[in-house]
């Protein structure tokens, strides 16, 4: 190995932001499980990535590049060189809330009635005239809209997370009026779920599914291993299962809104879920951590670079063919 080129064989890294118990408490469960295969783990440090510049980790645990574009590019670059990163940063990067709505409505899952909205306001060389925007239809029908997704009805961002911009609104007016506050974002109405159970899935290497009672009002996680049936909780798994495979993550978040017995999945873009302590509980903090230690082992040790397949092109039998055999386990 000459003088410039890296020894990657052995290293995790993680990229975080503002988080402050899983961290530390990560990198010392993979240091403990990964000794004995000659693993270590720390923090990512980047000060301006090379085109041409090799791997320094075999895997990398991705919480920030979706909301920093040096990170997020930095990543790509990785995974060119052979990285495995968890997310990969090209499907994230692809996706949005509503293009995941219509895939896993053709996958079969429960997808409430959902409409991509026009946004309320645009760049600055983008002005509302018929030159920039002639192929918008104008005026709305808003009240058809509402016809077809229900009242009340929730307008939130097409792409985006932690309940920001997110109206419940019970006709027309209301409507309008949250809708007028938007600018720039683009948005969604969708069909409201009068839930009667909320369920949050901490998901592991695409098919590793933990179900947990959620409190969306009181944004508070319950301990509760009979929350649901076991037939519930089974279709649940097995819905959060085709997400994951389908979009091609493995750290996710997965929102399950339950009403009459029908698991709706409402929120499955989280590419950096929330792992703190203080909000996860104890219980499930110690099994994210154990779970997260271990998956990113298996990956270090069985992980394929590529980690491409199957994503929803091949389940749906519009893309090539996988030809990915063997490699990680299904943690």
């Amino acid at each position: 190995m000459s003088a410039h080129q890296v020894d990657r064989r052995g290293k995790i890294g993680l990229l975080v932001g503002r988080e402050y118990s899983f961290p530390p408490a990560f990198i010392a469960r993979v240091n403990a499980l990964g000794a004995p295969h000659g693993l270590t783990a720390e923090m990512v440090t980047l000060g301006g990535t090379r085109m041409d510049q090799e791997a320094e980790y075999r895997v990398i645990v991705d919480r920030i590049s979706h909301e920093v574009e040096y990170y997020r590019g930095a990543m790509k670059q990785a995974v060119l060189q052979g990285t495995y990163v968890i997310n990969n940063p090209f499907w994230w990067t692809a996706d949005d809330k509503y293009f995941n709505y219509a895939v896993m409505a053709k996958l079969g899952c429960a997808i409430p009635k959902t409409v991509l909205l026009p946004q309320k306001g645009y760049p600055a060389d983008i002005d509302l005239t018929p030159e920039s925007l002639r192929n918008l239809r104008y005026p709305i029908d808003w009240d058809a809209l509402l016809d077809y997704v229900g009242r009340p009805a929730i307008l939130k961002p097409y792409s985006g997370g932690g309940w920001k911009h997110v109206y419940k609104v019970h006709d027309r007016r209301e409507l309008l009026e949250a809708y007028d506050t938007t600018s720039p974002y683009c948005m969604t109405l969708q069909e409201f779920i009068d839930f009667d159970k909320y369920v949050r899935c901490f998901t592991f290497g695409k098919t590793d599914i933990t179900p947990v009672a959620y409190d969306p009002r009181e944004r508070r996680y319950i301990v509760d291993h009979s929350y649901l049936s076991p037939a519930l909780g089974a279709r649940v798994v097995r819905d959060a299962q085709t997400i994951n495979l389908a979009l091609g993550y493995e750290m996710n978040t997965i929102e399950f809104a339950i009403e009459d017995g029908v698991p709706y999945a409402i929120d499955y873009l989280n590419p950096a879920p929330d792992f703190e302590r203080d909000r996860i509980t104890d219980f499930y903090f110690g099994h994210v951590v154990e779970k997260m230690a271990g998956l990113v082992i298996d990956r270090a040790l069985n992980g394929h670079p590529a980690q491409c397949w199957p994503r929803w092109e091949e389940m749906l039998g519009l893309g090539p063919a996988s030809g990915f055999t063997g490699g990680p386990s299904n943690l």
